[in-house]
């Protein structure tokens, strides 16, 4: 792991942001092509996963994100909370935008449940884009993160960049899958149901990119950037990810997952970082 931190330290980057995230990406891919090996796809261990994801997510939130950001925000008590309130705020009012614009479907919802604008897209592209909300503040928080190690602010680390990146990968894992399977069963070929789940984490490498350069050029942003994404990703959380392990009987399975994605993460950023 030593050496791996290695290298990403010794290259660019904005490099370095977009190699971690085509790491998240390609786990979404391996995750994906489970549909090749597997007919169905097992409720009790979807909803587990799905709170695994919601633990990760929220265990990132914090350890990789706000806590750094605070702690690189100027001045003392209560005026040391002002950039990482603006930027959580403004990073669940962005998801929420999005959320009321982009059409998507979230897994084991019915049509008549889709969000959105209203568009006769299939069911197939709807579910994909569902998942890629998730992805875009994942994409960016590790960008933001990479950017923050590489300009020397305190709090940022490429350890706990890394150690973001892997936890988002392992999460990433069981979305693919996830997305992928459905399809499979509406009569997509296997083929096709791979690539849409594997698209819906092609956003990441790109928002990675994004976040990384706009930290690095606009240096005094970072704190805001951080908590920007934390506010992103526990907006995706409580809306998205907790509702949709919530669907069936395996309520306790999804909760023990999400201790579980909890743990995961905060021992990454903590060992790591």
């Amino acid at each position: 792991m030593e050496n791996i931190i290695d290298y990403f330290e010794s290259i660019d980057p904005i490099l370095a942001a977009f190699l971690a995230t085509l790491f998240t990406w390609g786990l979404t891919a391996l995750g994906a092509s489970l549909v090749f090996l597997f007919k169905g796809l097992n409720r009790k261990f979807f909803d587990g996963m799905l709170g695994f994801t919601g633990g990760v997510m929220v265990a990132a939130s914090f350890w990789s994100l706000l806590a750094p950001g605070i702690e690189m925000s100027p001045g003392e008590g209560f005026e040391k909370t002002v950039p990482p309130l603006i930027g959580f705020g403004l990073g669940a009012l962005f998801l929420f935008g999005l959320d009321k614009i982009l059409p998507h479907l979230h897994v084991n919802f019915q049509m008549s449940e889709k969000e959105g604008i209203k568009t006769p897209w299939h069911k197939s592209t709807l579910l994909t884009l569902a998942i890629t909300l998730h992805n875009i503040p994942e994409g960016l928080a590790v960008g933001v993160l990479f950017g923050g190690a590489a300009m020397g602010f305190e709090g940022a680390s490429i350890g706990g960049a890394v150690a973001l990146a892997i936890g988002i990968g392992l999460q990433n894992f069981p979305e693919g899958f996830a997305v992928a399977m459905p399809l499979r069963r509406q009569g997509l070929s296997r083929w096709k149901s791979f690539n849409y789940g594997q698209l819906s984490a092609i956003v990441e490498p790109f928002a990675a990119v994004l976040g990384a350069w706009a930290v690095m050029t606009f240096e005094p942003i970072l704190p805001y950037a951080l908590s920007f994404a934390a506010g992103a990703m526990i907006f995706v959380v409580v809306e998205e990810v907790i509702p949709e392990s919530q669907q069936e009987r395996f309520t306790d399975i999804a909760t023990m997952g999400f201790i579980l994605g909890f743990m995961v993460m905060m021992a990454l950023d903590v060992g790591l970082g």
